[in-house]
């Protein structure tokens, strides 16, 4: 079986391919991966391809075609003409009518009930698996920043942090930032409370995968409720996920179903470990990789 997914080399987007991929390849080990850039794929060259049924970028022909970022979604289309016999998967709402696609991976906040072709998940897809490595009373903080549904309130912020030092004493802290926390956020940090009990590894000094690994280790996952990939990333790794609240800009989707999390005690706004809820089993990359893989041997 073959996968070709088509890139905008956007980091998030590849995230959620590489984890339906890995979801796949845990279930089917004859599964292999390629990936091809926008720029391999002029769309001229796809509409010549219609007649030979074959695209030179492409080393074999697929079984199924992935396509994560708009401007994918044409291409993925086509892709499906010159394969007629390769699925095609959009891992977010299309931009294109959804009978163009064979199948559509789209996360429940997008407000698009699931059907034969649309596969309903809880937050967008990652290459994240419980490996059953957490660490008792290790506890990760994860902030993000400014975004166009919040605003970063340092103080309010801080004051959570503050509240999560001072109620698990016997815990061990690590704190880590995102590109879009304030680059002087640290040094009013460290200006105002006593750091002893926490250790702070500022993104820019993080190598890549580090922030998984550490979900990997911790027992429980703080993180500011902007980033809300990152809640789904915590609990597919089986963490204890506590949100931080930040002033919020406007309501929307996004906002709502966060508000969902919290409202079905899968994660919680408490600063103190033991009073958040247990940890969740979060498999959607793998159910969804089964969804996948049953429409495939039954074709």
């Amino acid at each position: 079986m073959h996968i070709v997914y088509v890139s905008d080399a956007k980091a998030g987007h590849r995230s959620q391919a590489l984890g339906l991929y890995q979801a796949i390849h845990r279930q089917n080990s004859n599964s292999s991966f390629e990936e091809i850039q926008l720029e391999k794929l002029p769309l001229l060259s796809l509409f010549k391809c219609l007649f030979s049924h074959q695209v030179d970028a492409i080393r074999q022909a697929p079984d199924f075609i992935f396509g994560v970022g708009s401007h994918t979604h044409f291409r993925v289309w086509l892709l499906g003409k010159v394969y007629p016999q390769a699925k095609t998967v959009i891992l977010m709402k299309p931009s294109l009518p959804i009978h163009c696609f064979d199948y559509a991976v789209i996360p429940e906040h997008d407000g698009i009930a699931a059907s034969e072709r649309v596969i309903v998940t809880q937050g967008a897809l990652n290459p994240i698996e419980n490996e059953h490595r957490h660490q008792s009373n290790r506890i990760l903080i994860a902030l993000g920043g400014h975004s166009k549904r919040h605003q970063w309130n340092e103080d309010k912020v801080l004051s959570s942090i503050q509240h999560i030092l001072e109620q698990n004493p016997q815990c061990q802290i690590i704190l880590t930032t995102s590109r879009r926390t304030p680059e002087h956020f640290l040094d009013y940090l460290k200006q105002q409370i006593d750091v002893k009990q926490l250790q702070i590894f500022p993104v820019e000094q993080t190598p890549q995968g580090w922030i998984f690994e550490q979900m990997q280790l911790a027992e429980t996952v703080f993180v500011t409720e902007d980033s809300v990939s990152m809640m789904f990333e915590a609990l597919t790794a089986g963490c204890r996920v506590g949100v931080i609240a930040m002033d919020r800009l406007k309501q929307d989707r996004i906002t709502q179903a966060v508000d969902a999390l919290i409202q079905d005690q899968i994660v919680g706004t408490q600063t103190i470990v033991a009073q958040l809820p247990p940890q969740q089993t979060f498999k959607e990359a793998e159910r969804v990789a089964t969804y996948l893989l049953k429409s495939y041997s039954g074709q």
